[in-house]
């Protein structure tokens, strides 16, 4: 299993956007590592996010590292536009990208980590070619598209998977998950092999005190570094 230290990034795409700025500063002062945003086209997935200029407002609003997640076809056409607005990593899809490696090699020189994913329907072997030359590996844990979803029990076997083949080609690789992360499965993500963690509705629903969330998802991740 891995060794990096687990990293928490809360995903703005749950924030409140009325107050998006004053949100990012909560989960920032809350202890939070990174701040994760959510690109979608609408084509890719159905449904449409956000682009350039909330990316550049993320970076304006915090000192974190910025983890961009692009959900949209043709990525390659805009990871020099994503790094140039402020993202440090930005993941791409093995779905949408017949020239992959090309891509990720471009996320590297354009100054950011390059960090694959897939969907949950997607077999993780079409990882296995790119391996090697990822910082990060992203398993969705939902079908992307949408925040709030319940967690896919079968991501669990999925995360095991990834781990044992990061541990053979890519130790120092980051695992991430996202995608109906909570405090009641966090433990079992981290045991199978996680140690990047996005949460959003967990931190970032209504009526939900981002400080108490935050420390509480510490102390599931702290129990389990301590078995």
């Amino acid at each position: 299993m891995g060794t990096n230290p687990v990293l928490i990034g809360p995903s703005i795409l749950s924030a409140d956007f009325r107050r998006l700025g004053e949100q990012i500063a909560e989960v920032e002062s809350a202890g939070a590592d990174f701040i994760h945003v959510d690109i979608m086209d609408g084509v890719f997935v159905p449904n449409i996010s956000i682009g350039f200029p909330v990316v550049e407002a993320v970076q304006a609003a915090t000192t974190l590292p910025i983890d961009v997640h692009l959900m949209i076809v043709e990525p390659g056409r805009w990871i020099d536009r994503f790094a140039a607005a402020g993202a440090d990593t930005i993941t791409v899809h093995v779905e949408v990208d017949p020239h992959l490696y090309r891509t990720l090699r471009a996320i590297e020189e354009a100054g950011a980590i390059p960090s694959v994913t897939l969907n949950p329907g997607t077999p993780v072997i079409m990882l296995e070619p790119v391996l090697p030359i990822v910082r990060q590996v992203l398993i969705m844990s939902v079908n992307p598209g949408f925040g709030g979803q319940t967690f896919i029990p079968a991501a669990l076997e999925r995360i095991r998977r990834v781990r044992a083949m990061l541990d053979e080609v890519n130790p120092t690789c980051r695992l991430e998950v996202d995608g109906g992360i909570k405090i009641s499965n966090a433990a079992k993500v981290i045991a199978a092999g996680a140690d990047t963690l996005v949460t959003g509705s967990a931190v970032y629903a209504p009526d939900t005190h981002i400080a108490s969330a935050m420390r509480a998802l510490r102390t599931e991740i702290g129990n389990v570094s301590r078995q």
